[in-house]
């Protein structure tokens, strides 16, 4: 996947309310550890969480510095 992609994954629509649907996730459960089969309900509808951690763990590599400390996800210890 392009650079151009992984950055566009991260700050349309479904960036944003995958990184808000963590946010909401980490709150209520305390960890940031998410099932791949996980849906989380938002304001805006539901995000399939599980794929979208995935998805985004495995593009991981290809992201600047600033869009990982956007996600606020240390993934070698994330629990």
């Amino acid at each position: 996947m392009s650079r151009a992609r992984t950055r566009l994954l991260l700050t349309s629509g479904r960036g944003r309310y995958g990184g808000g649907a963590l946010t909401q996730y980490a709150a209520r459960e305390g960890r940031v550890v998410v099932p791949r089969a996980h849906n989380e309900e938002t304001p805006h509808g539901p995000v399939r969480l599980g794929t979208w951690m995935s998805n985004t763990r495995s593009r991981r590599e290809k992201l600047t510095s600033e869009q990982l400390a956007a996600l606020g996800i240390d993934w070698a210890t994330a629990t």
